[in-house]
Protein backbone atom coordinates (compact mmCIF):
# COMPACT_ATOMS: atom_id res chain seq x y z
CA UNK A 1 0.00 0.00 0.00
CA UNK A 2 1.18 3.57 -0.60
CA UNK A 3 2.77 5.23 2.19
CA UNK A 4 0.49 8.31 1.57
CA UNK A 5 -2.74 5.93 1.96
CA UNK A 6 -1.43 4.25 5.22
CA UNK A 7 -1.06 7.81 6.74
CA UNK A 8 -4.13 8.99 5.56
CA UNK A 9 -5.82 5.88 7.19
CA UNK A 10 -3.74 6.46 10.23
CA UNK A 11 -5.11 10.20 10.65
CA UNK A 12 -9.02 9.14 9.90
CA UNK A 13 -8.78 6.35 12.84
CA UNK A 14 -7.12 9.32 15.14
CA UNK A 15 -9.85 11.64 13.82
CA UNK A 16 -12.86 8.58 14.53
CA UNK A 17 -11.49 8.64 17.79
CA UNK A 18 -12.53 11.53 18.68
CA UNK A 19 -16.16 11.75 17.34
CA UNK A 20 -19.06 9.77 17.09
CA UNK A 21 -22.35 9.64 15.25
CA UNK A 22 -26.02 9.10 16.78
CA UNK A 23 -29.06 9.12 15.11
CA UNK A 24 -30.29 12.43 16.27
CA UNK A 25 -26.20 13.90 15.33
CA UNK A 26 -25.03 11.23 12.59
CA UNK A 27 -21.61 11.33 11.00
CA UNK A 28 -21.24 12.20 7.78
CA UNK A 29 -18.46 10.18 6.41
CA UNK A 30 -16.84 10.85 2.55
CA UNK A 31 -14.88 8.50 0.62
CA UNK A 32 -12.85 10.44 -2.24
CA UNK A 33 -11.59 8.22 -4.90
CA UNK A 34 -9.79 9.04 -8.54
CA UNK A 35 -13.46 8.93 -10.60
CA UNK A 36 -16.25 9.29 -7.68
CA UNK A 37 -16.92 10.50 -4.20
CA UNK A 38 -19.69 9.01 -2.41
CA UNK A 39 -20.72 10.20 1.32
CA UNK A 40 -22.33 8.27 3.95
CA UNK A 41 -24.25 8.92 7.29
CA UNK A 42 -23.23 6.49 10.05
CA UNK A 43 -24.91 6.10 13.68
CA UNK A 44 -22.16 5.35 15.17
CA UNK A 45 -24.30 4.25 18.68
CA UNK A 46 -25.72 1.12 16.46
CA UNK A 47 -23.26 0.82 13.82
CA UNK A 48 -25.52 1.59 10.77
CA UNK A 49 -25.33 3.91 7.66
CA UNK A 50 -28.59 5.75 7.98
CA UNK A 51 -28.21 6.96 4.45
CA UNK A 52 -25.30 6.47 1.67
CA UNK A 53 -25.03 8.59 -1.80
CA UNK A 54 -22.48 8.40 -4.52
CA UNK A 55 -21.38 9.84 -7.74
CA UNK A 56 -22.54 6.76 -9.23
CA UNK A 57 -26.26 7.07 -8.47
CA UNK A 58 -28.01 7.56 -12.10
CA UNK A 59 -29.46 11.10 -11.14
CA UNK A 60 -25.89 12.74 -10.15
CA UNK A 61 -24.31 10.90 -13.37
CA UNK A 62 -26.95 12.52 -15.29
CA UNK A 63 -25.81 16.10 -14.01
CA UNK A 64 -21.94 15.31 -13.92
CA UNK A 65 -19.51 14.22 -16.95
CA UNK A 66 -17.04 12.69 -14.32
CA UNK A 67 -17.69 12.54 -10.27
CA UNK A 68 -13.34 13.19 -9.69
CA UNK A 69 -13.30 16.77 -9.87
CA UNK A 70 -14.37 20.01 -7.90
CA UNK A 71 -17.17 20.78 -9.66
CA UNK A 72 -18.76 17.23 -9.54
CA UNK A 73 -18.12 17.72 -5.79
CA UNK A 74 -20.04 20.79 -5.28
CA UNK A 75 -23.29 19.23 -7.59
CA UNK A 76 -23.38 16.17 -5.26
CA UNK A 77 -22.98 18.36 -2.06
CA UNK A 78 -25.67 20.36 -2.91
CA UNK A 79 -27.81 16.86 -3.95
CA UNK A 80 -26.60 14.95 -0.95
CA UNK A 81 -27.62 18.02 1.43
CA UNK A 82 -30.88 18.23 -0.26
CA UNK A 83 -31.67 14.40 -0.22
CA UNK A 84 -30.21 14.34 3.77
CA UNK A 85 -33.08 17.17 4.59
CA UNK A 86 -35.55 14.59 2.74
CA UNK A 87 -34.92 12.15 5.16
CA UNK A 88 -34.84 14.66 8.02
CA UNK A 89 -31.14 14.87 9.10
CA UNK A 90 -30.05 18.95 9.87
CA UNK A 91 -27.30 18.91 11.56
CA UNK A 92 -24.25 16.11 11.33
CA UNK A 93 -20.45 15.38 12.54
CA UNK A 94 -18.72 16.02 9.72
CA UNK A 95 -15.73 12.72 9.31
CA UNK A 96 -13.23 13.82 6.26
CA UNK A 97 -12.16 10.73 6.70
CA UNK A 98 -8.64 11.76 6.79
CA UNK A 99 -8.76 13.30 3.41
CA UNK A 100 -7.17 16.92 3.58
CA UNK A 101 -9.65 19.91 3.79
CA UNK A 102 -9.26 21.31 0.43
CA UNK A 103 -10.26 20.25 -3.30
CA UNK A 104 -13.08 17.97 -3.71
CA UNK A 105 -13.65 17.59 -0.06
CA UNK A 106 -14.12 21.28 0.74
CA UNK A 107 -16.26 21.82 -2.26
CA UNK A 108 -18.60 19.11 -0.76
CA UNK A 109 -18.48 20.67 2.55
CA UNK A 110 -19.58 23.88 1.85
CA UNK A 111 -22.00 22.70 -1.25
CA UNK A 112 -23.70 20.50 1.76
CA UNK A 113 -23.65 23.62 3.78
CA UNK A 114 -25.07 25.63 1.43
CA UNK A 115 -27.77 22.74 1.33
CA UNK A 116 -29.16 22.94 4.48
CA UNK A 117 -26.80 20.75 6.15
CA UNK A 118 -25.12 22.16 9.88
CA UNK A 119 -22.21 21.05 11.09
Amino acid sequence: MIKRELSRQKRHKRIKMRMSGSKAKPRLVIKRSINNISAQMVDDSEAKILFALSTTNKEIKQKVATGGNVKAAEIFGGIFAQKAKEKGFLKVVFDRAGYLYHGRVKAFAEAARKGGLEF
